[in-house]
């Protein structure tokens, strides 16, 4: 729920997907479910004009600019590991291909190419892979001179989870229980067996883990070079 330019980036994450036809969220909670549960019960209000009578509490909206999402809440435990939230949520995926990531990532990423990617290679799951972020500026060096100085450049050294995946139903029959965690586990067992495909992202990509990495993306949404707003 931490924000970026005034909204969450729970917000941001979903608009990503909305902005290409996906709209059907399930969010898992754990760790201050309440405040989440609250932004989504009093979304529509604060995005509306309404009529209240002030007797009864009737509410009339007058003209709304919330978007036309399904959201559904489910408080999937405190302590829950990151498998286990999503083993809890098995009785709203109806036994589909679903997508998951996690709350504190923004990427330009094509979602319909994700999943066509993952349609295509007929594996169990498809994970986000990522060039891992540049942290520090780069020297070279020839002795003590420096030859060259590049500002904060991109690692081609590897690949890292982007945290956007896809999965088929049969991937949460990988996850036993509320100890599971997803990373440790099931996509572990699912590379063993073959059934992990990768789909390279290029493009911008940045998780939010520290105070430097809300600066940097509050930064670029301020100024208008937010690369993940790909919504009108």
């Amino acid at each position: 729920m931490i924000e970026i330019g005034g909204r969450p980036i729970l917000w941001h994450i979903m608009n990503i997907y909305a902005a290409q036809g996906f709209k059907d969220f399930v969010v898992a909670c754990g760790y201050k479910a309440e405040f989440i549960k609250e932004y989504f019960s009093n979304f529509a209000l604060h995005n509306s004009d309404f009529q209240m009578n002030l007797r009864t509490g009737e509410r009339k909206i007058l003209d709304s600019s919330a978007p036309d999402w399904k959201v559904t809440i489910v408080d999937t435990g405190l302590e829950t590991m990151t498998g286990g939230r999503l083993r809890r949520l098995k009785h709203l995926l109806a036994g589909e291909t679903f997508m998951v990531t996690y709350g504190d990532g923004v990427a330009n990423l094509n979602v319909a190419h994700l999943l066509e990617f993952h349609c295509a290679h007929g594996k169990k799951a498809t994970i986000t892979a990522v060039p891992p972020p540049a942290r520090f500026g780069a020297l070279e060096l020839a002795g003590d001179e420096v030859r060259r100085f590049c500002e904060k450049p991109q690692s081609a050294q590897g690949w890292i989870n982007g945290g956007f995946f896809v999965f088929e139903a049969s991937v949460l029959d990988y996850i036993d229980g509320d100890e599971v965690s997803l990373e440790r586990g099931p996509l572990e067992r699912l590379a063993q067996e073959g059934e992990l495909m990768a789909f390279r992202h290029t493009g911008f990509w940045h998780p939010m883990d520290t105070l430097r990495d809300k600066t940097y993306l509050e930064n670029l949404w301020s100024t208008g070079r937010g690369p993940w707003k790909i919504w009108p």
